[in-house]
């Protein structure tokens, strides 16, 4: 398959691109064999990613996604039994699919605890067949959302510790635990603003975990705005550009894209960049957002342009305004 070529520059004009992959085009080729009912593709694709974590969380995740309404994964399972790799997308696969049928049943609604102890055995046992991965951890990370009454401490604990263990920082892994910790499912807003900065704070440079707190901030406006049901929210209007929500979007600027290498940003990072262009938007933070823009070149996520706003109206309207204030000053 043919690799696209990109032009450099933020990409002012051109309808943005929600390419699910972003831009990864091997994973595009895996999850194209996958709705064909193949699953060589797939097995050759996690073979070829290897042991570099932030890739393969990413492949495994999207994998899962497109695997999950298929019986792909388990011909894989039945075919090749003891390939590690299998269990791995097996689990993932069970946990998008027990997600997708918490949201059939309704927000509210508790998915039989049995039906989630089962993701979770399934999740523990390919911790077995790959000790090395994360992944398996990412995946109990996330099912354990769906827990009415949420996980014991210990055992979330041990979950939490054993990611780290593998890949201390795995932004997938964070993301999920952050969101367990919001205010829509088993914490508060303090209790995820906490996790968040404490996270962003333990970061290398150049890593991109410091944009969790922007994403907190997403979590917590997507909770008090659906809890408003559409109409104002008093004293809400300051959310995305008071004082300290200004501050910590340049704080993110600066550890993340100010300790990274020159060079394009891989795919596995392109969905946190967009909700660092997207804090910057809203924040008033033109020469922030230019620069995301700019190493997006055009790659766009629907979350979380689609909380504020219609997705691909949004990315363009803040993409072309930020530029067109450049060519003025």
């Amino acid at each position: 398959m043919a690799v696209r070529r990109r032009r450099s520059g933020s990409g002012s004009g051109r309808a943005p691109d929600f390419d699910p992959d972003f831009g990864d085009r091997p994973l595009t080729a895996a999850r194209q064999d996958i709705v064909i009912g193949r699953w060589q593709g797939v097995r050759d694709l996690l073979r070829a990613t290897g042991e570099n974590w932030p890739l393969r969380t990413h492949r495994l995740r999207l994998l899962a996604n497109a695997a999950a309404s298929s019986s792909v994964v388990e011909t894989w399972r039945a075919a090749e039994p003891d390939t590690p790799d299998a269990a791995v997308l097996r689990a993932a696969t069970e946990v998008v699919r027990v997600f997708n049928q918490a949201i059939a049943a309704g927000r509210g609604t508790e998915i039989d605890r049995a039906r989630i102890d089962v993701a979770v055995m399934t999740c523990l046992s390919a911790a077995d067949a790959r000790p090395a991965d994360p992944m398996p951890w990412v995946s109990l990370l996330t099912v354990a959302r769906l827990y009415g009454d949420g996980v014991g401490r210990a055992e979330l604990r041990e979950w939490w510790e054993e990611l780290r263990r593998r890949d201390p920082y795995n932004i997938e892994g964070h993301v999920q635990l952050l969101r367990y910790h919001s205010a829509r499912w088993h914490g508060t807003h303090g209790r995820m603003y906490d996790f968040a900065r404490d996270a962003a704070g333990a970061a290398p440079a150049g890593s991109p975990l410091p944009v969790l707190v922007q994403i907190a901030r997403v979590e917590e406006y997507r909770y008090v705005a659906a809890a408003a049901g559409g109409r104002p929210v008093r004293g809400f209007d300051q959310h995305w550009h008071h004082e300290l929500a200004v501050t910590e979007v340049r704080r993110t600027q600066e550890r993340w894209l100010g300790g990274r290498p020159p060079g394009p940003v891989a795919p596995e990072e392109v969905g946190e960049l967009n909700y660092l262009a997207h804090a910057a938007c809203w924040a008033g933070l033109p020469d922030e957002a230019r620069e995301a823009f700019a190493l997006l070149d055009g790659r766009a996520a629907r979350v979380p342009w689609a909380y504020t706003g219609d997705a691909a109206e949004q990315y363009t309207r803040w993409r072309d305004q930020v530029g067109a204030e450049r060519r003025r000053g």
